[in-house]
């Protein structure tokens, strides 16, 4: 009887497989669907790694000239003249801009080239720190814009 009742409470002690956590459902049909609806990459992997090193590489330097800017107590103004970095002068009228800034149109552009400046050489700096020394910043530059334009 002894052995039967120690028996009897170990099984009741006892856990279950998965030692009561939640059960956690292995839906190969509703996965497939999720993956279905994901987009294609018709580019091969090695041109999709480059264009999405060339997209960080352009966030990371648009962060520091960003931080460069706020630190100077230019915050606002770097948050004006942002779009002028990708645009050209059509989408992106000085004058408007000088209006929002209550600056001249000729400072504007003057601080419009100050930033594009600034914006390269930050980027030739950051391709700079991930080459080899002995490696060709410019040949890199260049890379890193035909991947973009892929």
């Amino acid at each position: 009887m002894n052995n039967f009742l120690a028996t009897e409470w170990a099984k009741a002690r006892a856990q279950k497989r998965g030692g009561g956590r939640e059960v956690l459902s292995l839906d190969l049909n509703a996965a497939e669907e999720r993956f279905d609806l994901e987009p294609a990459e018709a580019s091969a992997p090695d041109k999709e790694f480059d264009r999405r090193w060339a997209y960080a590489l352009l966030d990371e330097v648009l962060q520091r000239l960003e931080t460069e800017f706020a630190r100077e107590g230019k915050a606002d103004l770097f948050a004006t003249l942002r779009p002028t970095l990708a645009g050209g002068y059509e989408s992106q009228p000085y004058s408007a801009l000088a209006v929002k800034l209550d600056m001249s149109e000729s400072a504007v552009k003057v601080a419009v080239h100050r930033l594009r400046k600034r914006y390269r050489d930050l980027i030739r700096l950051e391709i700079g720190n991930t080459i080899a020394p002995s490696e060709d910043v410019e040949a890199e530059l260049r890379h890193l814009f035909s991947a973009l334009a892929a």
